[in-house]
């Protein structure tokens, strides 16, 4: 994502949303006042002093981490972040995950090395087919920021038409994954100063450590490939919505369908490498799961209970390197 890009969508986003759940934080408060039949009513008058907030009720469909009584303000969105950016650290910056971060290096290497071949194939497929082309700017419009908040849009105008709290709940998770997960993936894109495809002058790109921040925000493109914050935020959307409607089981493999065309798409436009993913792909996962999971389930549990597995690795055949994707569900 470019720096402004994400700013302003960041930004429009956080208003939409905001202005859902307050809308319904007032409408719940109105309720409140007139009727005092119900524990639910009891229960969110006790709690005036504090906020107006939305109660996550415990008739969700949704599994037992899930469908927990807890509190959603309208503010959790951008409150929470904080939380799980410690949540993460907890969680990930640890000596048991010393084997994960292997393993993701020496996957981002092995693409590294397949990086200028399967760009160059596919800048040709891009610029020989305008459905190639049309179908590829579809998909990387998907993955810019404007759909993930759209979609968080959606399910808070449906929590508050609706009064569906479960909805509610995934529209402001949504935004606080895409956001958490940005964070981190701008920070890393301003240490590592890769080269996008487009603008590389060397077969894989440039990695320019630690860039001169002027000259970064000057030419975004020549320094902000990787990690992608695509890729991350479209699956970390993915997650979000399963784990809160956990019985609709379509939602994983076709949402990571839509985030492999999304990454494809990238590369066809010469946006990102296929080795600005693994990591963008872990991250996106793990933020997704810390905010679906307000209760603290650790990712590696959650990751063990689902039977979805994603798997990307480098290949040679005898048309020459490539990438294989896999998806088991």
């Amino acid at each position: 994502m470019r720096n402004s890009g994400f700013r302003w969508l960041a930004f429009g986003g956080i208003i939409v949303c905001s202005l859902t759940f307050v809308i319904q934080s007032i409408a719940l408060g109105r309720t409140r006042a007139s009727s005092s039949a119900t524990q639910e009513t009891d229960s969110l008058r006790a709690s005036r002093n504090d906020s107006l907030m939305v109660v996550v009720a415990a008739r969700d469909s949704t599994s037992d981490s899930t469908s927990h009584r807890s509190t959603l303000k309208w503010h959790s969105m951008i409150t929470n972040i904080p939380g799980d950016l410690v949540t993460y650290y907890q969680q990930k910056i640890q000596p048991t995950s010393v084997p994960e971060f292997l393993s993701l290096g020496l996957l981002t290497a092995g693409l590294i090395v397949t990086d200028d071949a399967t760009y160059e194939v596919s800048d040709q497929w891009y610029k020989n087919s305008k459905t190639v082309s049309d179908v590829s700017d579809f998909f990387v419009s998907l993955g810019d920021g404007k759909s993930q908040f759209a979609l968080a849009g959606i399910f808070a105008a449906y929590g508050l038409v609706s009064d569906d709290h479960r909805a509610l709940r995934t529209g402001s998770q949504i935004v606080q994954a895409v956001l958490a997960s940005g964070a981190v993936v701008q920070l890393l894109k301003h240490v590592t100063g890769r080269e996008s495809p487009f603008t590389r002058s060397s077969p894989t790109g440039l990695w320019r450590f630690f860039p001169n921040q002027l000259d970064y925000l000057k030419h975004v493109p020549a320094y902000d490939a990787f990690p992608s914050g695509h890729i991350c935020t479209a699956l970390a959307t993915v997650v979000v919505i399963a784990e809160n409607y956990p019985e609709s089981k379509w939602i994983r493999p076709v949402g990571y369908v839509v985030s492999g065309l999304v990454g494809v798409g990238m590369v066809n436009r010469g946006i990102h490498w296929y080795s600005d993913y693994p990591l963008g792909l872990a991250l996106g996962y793990a933020f997704g799961m810390i905010a679906a999971h307000p209760d603290g389930i650790t990712v590696s549990e959650s990751a063990d209970a689902s039977k979805t597995h994603v798997n990307v690795s480098p290949t040679i055949g005898e048309q020459g390197l490539g990438l294989s994707m896999s998806i088991a569900f």
